[in-house]
């Protein structure tokens, strides 16, 4: 069985002071170089960004399916929360 080994790719990043402070401790409390903390956040902000797209489209389709009046509002405002937020309605 052969195992796939990700490519792994050398990149200089420059990020502000307040964000290396952070990333450098999270990365001394859970044992980390800072490269694999910050590679770490940034795998978990891509999933977050592939998630809320999923959510977006699901949410969309939802919304044109509906066909109750009614729902339709609630789905509506799921869909507007998907695309501004969870604050985006009163």
């Amino acid at each position: 069985m052969a195992f796939i080994v990700p490519k792994i790719v050398r990149q200089s990043v420059s990020i502000p002071d307040a964000l290396a402070a952070a990333v450098r401790r999270v990365a001394d409390a859970k044992h980390l170089t800072f490269g694999a903390a910050l590679a770490f956040f940034a795998k978990r902000g891509a999933r977050a960004e592939r998630e809320a797209r999923e959510a977006l489209r699901r949410n969309y389709r939802h919304y044109l399916k509906e066909q109750s009046p009614q729902r339709e509002l609630q789905v509506g405002d799921d869909l507007i929360r998907s695309i501004f937020g969870t604050e985006a309605t009163a």
